[in-house]
């Protein structure tokens, strides 16, 4: 193997917010990854500290012409250079968007379950949150078109925000579905956010739709987010961009994230992106394979050990959407117990909306012998949670 994702890294003592945890806790919980980013990006990262002088620092052109290569060559999609705003991450941007383009007391459109930091974005900044609760089948998730345009329909509701792949149910939605979505928007009124953070972990030989691409409508209405950080393990470096191609709103989201000194990268940001763009597609494709075995050795467990809890069908990321619909108790409970009684921290479904309080969210992009240790302690303490649950009645 070319590269080894087998291989352990300790993130113990670095200051790491997922491993800020006992001495005994496996974290399986926040979506960040247990690997090494690509060698590629961790020479350029080398090689711009070796300089040592860390002065302020432009955008140059090589930036663009990575992020419009990559586009261009995996997910056939051409976008312009003047469509696309440096920002320092997609929750910042987004929640500079949310300030910019609506006034407070408006709606913003949600589909839960869904991301809970949108939900920091809208409340903090004074907006309503509006659900549109996506229908689950008991296999996959839609969405549920009557319920949006009904939402989208009220004047207050002036943005949407889409997760396109979506976290955490894995959802990669149709060019038919997001048309759908893009017209409604449309018609409504309604100015889209599509967070595509996402979408370079879909699983192999499936791939996402921008939703920019899929029509004039969606494209003139909406503000694309993207960034090399889930795929390539980069959160830390924060570093992403907006692409808007309506000139109108771009001036609006280049003000907003001016005025919110999030528009400005740091001494690492830009390498880091260039080197993922044109160099890492080698690393990307043979994680992606990694991260689908992993899927599958879950699935293949839940079933084997654990079935009561199921795995919700999914085409992208590295979150596993764990179904406890079978399981006795509260999965909100269930997960507080998991790490109080076994070390396993996991996040509980709630936090993504009501409709995911019967679920719990599962981090597998971790060393297989790491990934094991994580489904054998999910294991005993689904035992042990379901006897104390009914000693309990």
């Amino acid at each position: 193997m070319l590269y080894n994702f087998d291989k352990p890294v300790s993130r113990r003592n670095t200051n790491s917010m997922k491993w800020d945890v006992g001495e005994q806790e496996l974290p399986m919980w926040v979506a960040d990854m247990d690997f090494k980013t690509a060698p590629e990006i961790q020479e350029a990262i080398r090689e711009r500290a070796a300089h040592g002088v860390f002065g302020y620092s432009v955008v140059p052109d090589e930036w663009h012409q990575a992020y419009m290569g990559w586009w261009k060559r995996r997910h056939s999609f051409s976008i312009e250079k003047d469509w696309l705003i440096f920002c320092t991450g997609v929750v910042p941007a987004i929640s500079s968007m949310v300030r910019k383009l609506t006034t407070a007391g408006e709606n913003v459109l949600v589909q839960t379950p869904v991301y809970n930091i949108f939900f920091n974005s809208i409340l903090n900044n004074g907006r309503n949150i509006v659900e549109n609760p996506l229908k689950y089948d008991g296999n996959t998730y839609q969405m549920d078109f009557a319920d949006l345009e009904r939402k989208l329909s009220d004047p207050q509701t002036t943005l949407m925000i889409l997760c396109n792949p979506h976290n955490p149910v894995g959802r990669i939605w149709s060019r038919e579905e997001l048309g759908q979505v893009g017209e409604l928007c449309r018609k409504h009124h309604v100015t889209v956010i599509s967070d595509e953070i996402h979408c370079d972990l879909t699983s192999p030989g499936r791939e996402y739709v921008p939703f920019a691409s899929v029509s004039e409508n969606c494209r003139n209405n909406c503000i694309t987010c993207i960034a090399p950080t889930k795929a390539f393990n980069l959160a830390g470096m924060q570093t992403a961009a907006v692409a808007v191609p309506n000139p109108v709103l771009r001036h609006k989201v280049w003000r907003g994230l001016n005025t919110d000194e999030v528009a400005e990268p740091n001494s690492f940001a830009v390498e880091a992106a260039i080197a993922a763009f044109t160099k890492g597609e080698a690393w990307l494709d043979a994680l992606r394979g990694y991260i689908q075995e992993n899927r599958r050795f879950t699935e293949d467990f839940l079933e084997k050990e654990i079935p009561q809890i199921k795995a919700v069908s999914s085409q992208a990321t590295y979150l596993v959407w764990l179904d406890c619909r079978e399981m006795q108790g509260c999965a909100t409970e269930f997960t507080q117990y998991l790490r109080e009684r076994t070390g396993l921290y996991l996040s509980a479904g709630r936090q993504y909306g009501e409709s995911g309080s019967s679920f719990i969210r599962m981090n597998i992009a971790c060393p297989r012998g790491r990934l094991e240790d994580g489904l054998m302690r999910l294991a005993k303490g689904s035992s042990a949670y379901e006897e104390w649950t009914l000693s309990m009645c």
